[in-house]
């Protein structure tokens, strides 16, 4: 049984619907677009026609930059980086996977993604090998860790109405249109040729 950590975020929704899940998990861990992401994470799930589950962690106190509207920490790569956020995630995601019998955990990472530590092939095969360790044997699996969103976008052969509700904005419930998770967005669908509006 697969499932995959759905943020709601163009790169999570076009792999959900390339690789038809048998459930999704979504976490709000205290993030400012949480429920936005929640929206359109349930929206493609029932699009999909697949379960839905959604871990409520509220470690807001913890963040930093741009996901949790604080001052970026010195050690910040990028703007939106949080301090371990994909591998608090994961663990979380990990947690109600296991309960639902699932042995496999995709996750949305992109090469561009590398701008990080928590994105690189390399973590991924490291938070993979960590999880298996433990009981349940789960195992952490990046499909898209080779592509960039257009590439995964034209592989996926997700409809452009669907790839509409993604919500990639980092700051709030509406798209800012100046964040990172915002340009990518925009660009990403100039790439493919479509209106983004």
């Amino acid at each position: 049984m697969r499932a995959l950590l759905l943020s709601g975020g163009m790169d999570s929704t076009a792999i959900a619907w390339w690789k038809k899940p048998d459930v999704a998990i979504s976490v709000d861990y205290g993030q400012r677009p949480a429920g936005a992401e929640l929206r359109a994470a349930g929206a493609v799930c029932a699009a999909i026609g697949i379960p839905h589950e959604t871990i409520r962690a509220d470690c807001s106190a913890l963040g930093s930059g741009d996901l949790s509207g604080t001052p970026a920490l010195h050690a910040a790569p990028i703007p939106e980086w949080w301090p371990f956020r994909n591998q608090l995630i994961l663990t979380l995601a990990g947690i109600a996977a296991l309960r639902l019998g699932v042995r496999t955990l995709l996750i949305g990472a992109l090469v561009t993604d590398a701008e990080h530590a928590d994105g690189r092939p390399d973590f991924v095969a490291a938070i993979s090998g960590l999880m298996a360790l433990q009981e349940g044997g789960l195992t952490v699996n990046a499909p898209a860790i080779g592509m960039d969103a257009p590439e995964l976008v034209r592989v996926s052969g997700i409809p452009r109405e669907v790839l509409a509700w993604a919500h990639s904005c980092h700051v709030g419930d509406l798209a800012c249109g100046r964040c990172r998770g915002c340009v990518k967005n925009y660009r990403t669908w100039k790439a493919l040729g479509w209106d983004p509006h």
